[in-house]
């Protein structure tokens, strides 16, 4: 399972529509956060306060102002744009999308065509996982089974130090248990496998 955070926005103007895409994708096993716009404007000004990995479109929002949209894909281009298809459209709107999909599609499908395309985009660890040397040390220490009184006590730190070097572990790996984490510090070479 792949545990990258994936913010996607719905650009769309039916409520609706982001509803049942929302609840629909948010069953799935993978981390999405979902956000609501119905505007270009609206969209731009998200963008600003945050990562965006994937834009859910409706190209009828885009179809007039196709310049508007071709600078925001270009001020953001690592952001990934999917087209929702349930009207025809111009073959010169839809060649705008880096992948499409009808409203009717199964949810299994949109799903993969997300991962796909976040996958091909970037890794886990280019997006969330730049673990500090400290919090190297921390991890390294909790795959061993230490407690966070005998991590603060190798590392010359305070209990506080040590939990919050945790949280921020966890945070950025995305991984919640110990025994995740550990299985993640043997995958990424922090700890030899015994």
């Amino acid at each position: 399972m792949d545990k990258c955070r994936r913010n996607i926005v719905v650009l769309e103007p039916s409520k609706i529509v982001y509803e049942g895409l929302y609840t629909s994708i948010s069953k799935s096993e993978y981390n999405f956060s979902f956000f609501y716009v119905d505007s270009l404007i609206e969209l731009e000004t998200l963008m600003l306060k945050r990562e965006i990995s994937i834009v859910l479109v409706n190209p009828g929002i885009v179809q007039n102002r196709l310049k508007d949209f071709a600078n925001l894909k270009k001020q953001y281009s690592e952001t990934r744009w999917i087209g929702i298809i349930y009207a025809y459209y111009d073959n010169s709107i839809l060649k705008q999308f880096d992948n499409l999909f009808p409203i009717t599609e199964e949810v299994t499908k949109v799903i993969r065509i997300i991962n796909k395309i976040c996958n091909n985009k970037t890794s886990c660890k280019q997006q969330n996982e730049h673990l500090t040397e400290r919090e190297t040390d921390v991890l390294k220490w909790l795959a061993k089974g230490l407690s966070n009184k005998e991590i603060a006590s190798k590392l010359n730190v305070s209990i506080h130090t040590v939990n919050t070097h945790r949280k921020n572990i966890m945070d950025k790996t995305s991984i919640r248990s110990l025994a995740g984490l550990t299985v993640y510090a043997v995958s990424k070479g922090i700890i030899p496998l015994e």
